[in-house]
């Protein structure tokens, strides 16, 4: 029982952070297993020890059928509308990703959606070990993701504060595996964890230079000239999609497959980022009828576009 384990869940980011913080335990020398729903089966891997860190990407439904599950350090990352033909509703699917948090041993919990933000003030009122983290804005205590203006170029730094304290403790900038803002949140989460697991700022900035992404996820398969062919298939629903639309420019998209809840109509205002789109699947219908009003829209400039 006092083997250590760090549980991850979320709507979107967890496979990547699962396999950062794998990878920067790795790194620094630890003897890691990682699995469940990034793909090893959590009882095909090498069993609990003391010196042993499990590091475990926990979908919802395996938190639901696993109601005992107690992590050492426990990950929540963001929460939007998802699997609802199974949970039925938002709060019954925020209500089970929860349930992680609210068992761990420390918590790690983004604050840049509401419903993850109330989830981090019921674990602060209940006085339990809790480390708030954001991609997106300062935080008073915790870790966070700043960007700042460097010789033309942007760089993502994360800081952690500690007792009011910041200090910037890694820097994202060149690292082509961990580009976006929402890498900057998984960033974040992945220190808060490895820090609570003992190793150093130095160690965990060097794991994050050393890490090679997750394939399927913003993944840089090649280049020809100045165009980068970028794998992103495992983003399935709008919110993880976006994080691609807003990384790159002039993008020829392909996309289908099975339409989730809205659509891709939350990401219209990507959509001039856009030069072509190419659909597939079951979806392309309905991603067709959204691209088609929005040419109605804005008029005939987009059209040859779609």
């Amino acid at each position: 029982p006092a083997a250590p384990v760090v549980c991850i869940t979320g709507t979107n980011g967890k496979s990547t952070t699962t396999a950062l913080i794998a990878h920067v335990l790795q790194a620094a020398g630890r003897d890691v297993q990682m699995g469940g729903n990034i793909g090893t089966a959590v009882l095909a891997l090498e069993p609990p020890a003391l010196d042993r860190i499990h590091v475990v990407e926990c979908s919802t439904f395996q938190i639901d059928l696993a109601p005992s599950i107690k992590p050492t350090v426990g990950i929540q990352m963001n929460l939007t509308p998802d699997h609802l033909d199974r949970h039925g509703t938002f709060e019954a699917y925020g209500a089970i990703k929860e349930r992680l948090v609210a068992a761990s041993d420390i918590a790690v919990i983004g604050v840049d959606d509401e419903p993850s933000k109330q989830m981090a003030r019921r674990r602060a009122a209940s006085g339990k070990p809790l480390v708030k983290i954001s991609g997106e804005q300062p935080l008073d205590e915790g870790v966070f993701a700043g960007v700042t203006a460097n010789a033309g170029q942007l760089d993502t730094r994360i800081v952690e504060v500690k007792d009011g304290k910041p200090r910037v403790v890694a820097n994202l900038a060149g690292i082509g595996s961990l580009r976006g803002s929402h890498n900057a949140q998984n960033a974040a989460a992945a220190f808060a964890a490895c820090a609570a697991l003992g190793l150093t700022a130095e160690e965990i900035a060097a794991g994050f230079r050393s890490y090679p992404g997750l394939k399927h996820r913003m993944e840089e398969l090649g280049r020809i000239g100045r165009v980068v062919f970028i794998n992103d298939s495992k983003a399935t629903n709008a919110d993880s999609t976006e994080k691609a639309l807003t990384s790159f420019r002039e993008i020829f998209w392909i996309l289908g497959g099975k339409a989730k809840e809205g659509g891709i109509e939350s990401l219209r205002r990507y959509f001039p980022n856009i030069a072509r789109a190419y659909l597939i699947g079951a979806a392309s219908d309905l991603f067709a009828g959204t691209f088609r009003s929005e040419e109605r829209r804005v008029g005939k400039e987009c059209r040859s576009r779609w």
